[in-house]
């Protein structure tokens, strides 16, 4: 790919963009929500293709793949896409217009945020321009070729490339759309805004990460055993490579009980493991796992009350913190339990994550539950849930405070 060829790219989107805002908003939604019923049927060859083909590429197993996808995709259908529409964009009898062009900078190795960036911009009748995950080449072509067989003529407003993110001159011209929607690392997210102009859209998603919180109720018994298994099959899927992705668990109840907790998560991980065993681990994160897990032996070892669990192949591990102090998180598998004073004591336990919450899942709180949900979604959480799913947000899940479709929409522009 060069910067030439990207150029005639975008010049090519923006003539069937021309034709794409032309045609009744209804009829394109309509026409993504059959492509979204497509992703959602595991009969369909897309959905088969990517089964197939995205272990080898990102590197997970097909056992965690395959079930990753089953539940993020029970919530999501075409009606969802045509009521989220219709909750974002309608204006009377008239439909909210997108940008002229949308790039689309696609991160990670998880596939639903890459459909679901690719429908986004076609949804409020912008044409896209859509770069592939590093991790991930598999997922936007197959979701073009969804798109075409679905509508041939709104697959033409969809142009998927690849280049090195280090390619300065390819980026520069990437970066030139008038809507830029971006997934990636906080320094990813700055740097692509610093080449932004004023004139320009930015839609971020940079960097979250997210928690389990038990109430007194559920660090123990049935209760505990219970968010447990909800707790370990969020860490395990995807690898807990995700912003869904529980990092820790803070559970309302003393050194005694957080060790409890502990080892009911331990258990439960070690079980879930036999079913979606953990897949390929890169050298470097490996070695930030087995680092972090010596570590925390060494404070035991100095006398710290800290207790670590874990495989015996280091396919997961699980530290019993003794304050909520936050520490490194390493991923793969890897999930802190850390006590705190509840119920006073949330707010500052939570404090340091302000700003980088994607979803909390709480158990165990009783008639306090509506208050620690309000609690932590003040402090930014915006998927809020039980044990277990993490992992399955609502289509319309506002992702980092914003609307997913709504967030498209350019500021000024008619609707029809």
């Amino acid at each position: 790919m060069t910067p030439d060829e990207l150029r005639e790219r975008i010049a090519a989107l923006r003539a069937a963009g021309e034709e794409l805002r032309k045609r009744p908003a209804r009829q394109v939604i309509d026409a993504l929500a059959d492509v979204l019923d497509r992703w959602c049927d595991r009969g369909a060859p897309e959905r088969r293709a990517l089964e197939r083909d995205l272990p080898a590429a990102t590197g997970f197993t097909p056992e965690n793949v395959r079930e990753g996808l089953a539940r993020a995709f029970a919530p999501w259908s075409g009606e969802a896409l045509r009521a989220l529409a219709e909750r974002e964009l309608a204006r009377g009898s008239a439909f909210a217009l997108g940008h002229d062009v949308t790039s689309v900078l696609l991160a990670g190795a998880i596939p639903m945020p890459a459909l679901l960036s690719m429908i986004a911009p076609l949804a409020v009748r912008s044409p896209a321009l859509v770069k592939t995950a590093a991790r991930d080449p598999i997922t936007a072509p197959l979701v073009l070729r969804s798109i075409a067989e679905v509508d041939p003529q709104l697959a033409r407003c969809v142009e998927v490339v690849g280049f090195a993110g280090a390619d300065d001159a390819c980026m520069e011209v990437f970066l030139s759309a008038d809507c830029v929607l971006a997934t990636g690392s906080d320094s990813t997210i700055a740097a692509v805004a610093a080449r932004l102009g004023p004139d320009q859209t930015l839609v971020r998603h940079g960097h979250r990460v997210s928690l389990g919180l038990l109430g007194h109720e559920a660090c123990g018994g049935a209760a505990l055993d219970e968010s447990a298994r909800g707790f370990a099959l969020d860490t395990a899927l995807w690898d807990q490579l995700g912003c869904l992705s529980p990092i820790a668990v803070y559970a309302a109840t003393d050194a005694t009980g957080c060790e409890r907790v502990a080892t009911a998560l331990a258990c439960a991980l070690d079980a879930v493991g036999r079913e979606l065993p953990r897949g390929e681990v890169e050298a470097g994160a490996a070695a930030l796992f087995a680092a972090e897990r010596a570590g925390a032996e060494l404070r035991a070892a100095a006398g710290q009350r800290v207790a670590v669990h874990a495989a015996r192949d280091a396919s997961w591990a699980v530290v019993c913190e003794s304050d909520c102090t936050p520490r490194p998180a390493p991923l793969h598998r890897f999930v802190r339990v850390h006590p705190y004073p509840a119920p006073e004591g949330l707010g500052s336990a939570l404090a340091p994550l302000a700003g980088h919450l994607a979803g909390v899942a709480l158990a165990g709180f009783g008639t306090a539950q509506a208050g620690v949900e309000a609690d932590v979604r003040a402090v930014g959480a915006s998927w809020v849930c039980r044990p277990g799913e993490l992992q399955s947000p609502p289509l319309g899940w506002p992702r980092d405070g914003l609307a997913p479709l709504g967030s498209l929409v350019r500021i000024g522009a008619p609707s029809h």
